[in-house]
């Protein structure tokens, strides 16, 4: 008797989501309204797994209420880099309790990799992409494991490097959504004020946009919104949107801590 033909297991290791598809949902929802957007997004499972990123910041609420307002159980992720300010964590409480999401995800760092290339806390003050890359974007990256699209709060007018952002593009195989993309500042404002949104506490001393706390500080009148972001050094982005450039050798002793 001859045995059964064996049988290969094929892992399918295609991408969810095609530049194909970014394109036909960029034609359906061009010039539909953010919200229409969103409950048709969700309403109609066209986005798989997905997620809310936020890094509750001076403008996060906008984005957070409109997706509040489509659907609440969309999970909400928060990177604490475990360098945040204080009032960064009291404004995610606010604003999660205020909304009723029901889908509260916080990712921090890996304490092994922290103990391994950042036992005192200040990478940030001589490798601000080495930081970044091990307290924001590796956690994100396990957030999103078992995603196949993610939302995020970027918006064209916020600088240079985020000019003409499409709604949807691809990413490592993921969809990426950008719901605010082509709104403008003066649209953030008057949607803060229509629905009384509850503003970051820092946001009043001029904190224009917030990260980490050692690496954010005031925007002076004119500057670019992100300008407070990483002062002093060429770096615009934290890697979790662009890939960030760390240093060849970090522990070489000239990329070491000046005090």
């Amino acid at each position: 008797m001859n045995a059964p033909a064996r049988q290969l297991d094929v892992i399918d290791a295609r991408p969810a989501f095609t530049q194909a598809d970014a394109d036909a949902l960029n034609a359906r929802f061009e010039g539909v309204d953010t919200l229409a957007m969103l409950r048709a997004l969700f309403a109609e499972k066209l986005l798989g797994e997905v997620a809310v990123v936020s890094s509750f910041g001076t403008e996060s609420a906008v984005l957070l209420h409109l997706v509040a307002q489509a659907d609440k159980s969309v999970p909400v992720i928060f990177v604490d880099t475990l360098k945040m300010f204080p009032e960064t964590l009291d404004y995610r409480e606010t604003l999660m309790r205020t909304f009723g999401f029901t889908d509260s995800r916080v990712v921090t760092p890996n304490p092994e990799v922290l103990a391994a290339k950042d036992v005192n806390g200040l990478r940030w003050s001589y490798d601000p992409d080495g930081c970044c890359d091990i307290r924001k974007v590796e956690p994100l990256a396990r957030a999103k494991q078992g995603l196949d699209s993610w939302i995020s709060g970027r918006k064209a007018f916020q600088s240079v490097t985020r000019q003409n952002l499409p709604r949807f593009e691809i990413e490592d195989g993921r969809l990426k959504v950008n719901p605010l993309g082509d709104w403008t500042k003066d649209d953030l404002e008057a949607y803060f004020t229509e629905h009384d949104l509850p503003r970051h506490p820092l946001e009043a001393q001029g904190y224009l946009s917030i990260g980490c706390e050692p690496c954010t500080s005031k925007v002076l009148p004119g500057e670019d919104p992100r300008a407070g972001r990483w002062r002093g050094w060429d770096k615009v982005e934290c890697g979790i949107h662009t890939a960030s450039t760390p240093l060849a050798d970090p522990d070489d002793p000239a990329n070491m801590p000046v005090f």
